[in-house]
């Protein structure tokens, strides 16, 4: 109840901040600079929701099966060191990554989207690793009771168990592929980034908030989609956001 009572007192105060930051940036032109850009904005979207969607989809492709692999019994040992070779991808910074890749592969798309794949995986294979260790014993036991094979019981019990955890970390890594996108700019493979760093070289905030502002806002689109497939797919029993709407 005072959570509530929180957020109607300050719910009055957020609306006319919102609006006198409005007719701030009305007046003082802002928007209007904005809005200069706005064809730039729609062309740089669609190429940085492009190599989102091609690094996003491959490290989806191979970390679900990569995780699936290592959760087995007579892999489980492997576990640990392919986790840590995976993560060698996060803990070097990303504009080192991307430079790796493009010293390999040249200069455009191809490295970009290669550095952006290694940057996503390790979220993904984490989380389906994590999600399927962490199916009930028991469970697994009464599948291979009533005569299921291994294959069966992956596909009918510890995936569907599994599968909050795994989209959980599908979300953290398009979030963070989103994110890493303007950088790929950098190695000539466009994206919102154009904006971002040419603002920063002519000192010019308003070309840089456009192109910061639509990546923040994409970064939110992709994760609210991501979640609203989860809400879809993820069977009832083991979805809390589907417990926590009936409740």
């Amino acid at each position: 109840m005072p959570i509530q009572t929180l957020k109607g007192a300050l719910r009055v105060p957020t609306l006319l901040a919102i609006f006198l930051v409005g007719v701030w940036s009305h007046s003082s032109g802002l928007i209007d600079e904005f809005l200069f850009y706005l064809p730039d904005i729609q062309f740089l979207a669609v190429e940085h929701l492009w190599l989102t969607a091609v690094s996003g989809s491959l490290a989806i492709l191979v970390a679900i099966p990569l995780g699936v692999a290592l959760s087995r019994p007579s892999m489980v040992r492997w576990a640990e060191p392919a986790m840590q070779v995976l993560n060698v991808g996060t803990t070097i910074p990303t504009l080192a990554v991307l430079a790796l890749s493009m010293s390999l592969l040249g200069i455009g798309v191809v490295p970009a989207i290669f550095g952006l794949f290694v940057a996503t995986l390790l979220p993904i294979t984490r989380n389906t690793y994590t999600g399927l260790m962490g199916v009930s014993p028991a469970l697994k036991e009464a599948a291979a009771g009533i005569g299921m094979s291994p294959t069966q019981r992956l596909f009918r019990v510890e995936l569907p168990n599994a599968l909050y955890v795994i989209f959980a970390g599908i979300r953290t890594a398009l979030a963070i592929n989103v994110g890493t996108v303007p950088l790929a700019f950098l190695i000539g493979a466009g994206g919102l980034g154009e904006l971002i760093f040419t603002g920063i070289d002519l000192y010019n905030p308003v070309m840089m908030l456009a192109g910061a502002i639509p990546t923040a806002l994409l970064a939110i689109f992709i994760d609210a989609l991501v979640a609203m497939i989860a809400f879809l797919v993820v069977p009832r029993g083991v979805n809390p956001a589907r417990a926590a709407a009936q409740a």
